[in-house]
């Protein structure tokens, strides 16, 4: 896969998990985008930790609010 063709995929998957956390627990795009880029999980995400970027968009967005509201 070229390096486009990732930035490609990873834009849109960061894309849909922004809008599941806003859909799923009712905030706004702009909340649910400082929800998404501030959490811990977007960062093993983007590093390809434990395959995270292969789960669905609703678990990672479940597990996101999970790290914001500190229930981990």
């Amino acid at each position: 896969m070229s390096d486009e063709s990732y930035q490609i995929m990873r834009s849109a998957q960061c894309a849909r998990i922004i809008s599941c956390i806003s859909e799923m627990f009712n905030v706004s795009l702009d909340k649910a985008t400082d929800i998404y880029y501030n959490s811990e999980t977007a960062n093993l995400i983007e590093e390809g930790v434990a395959d995270l970027h292969c789960r669905s968009d609703k678990y990672l967005a479940e597990g996101i609010l999970r790290e914001y509201r500190g229930v981990l």
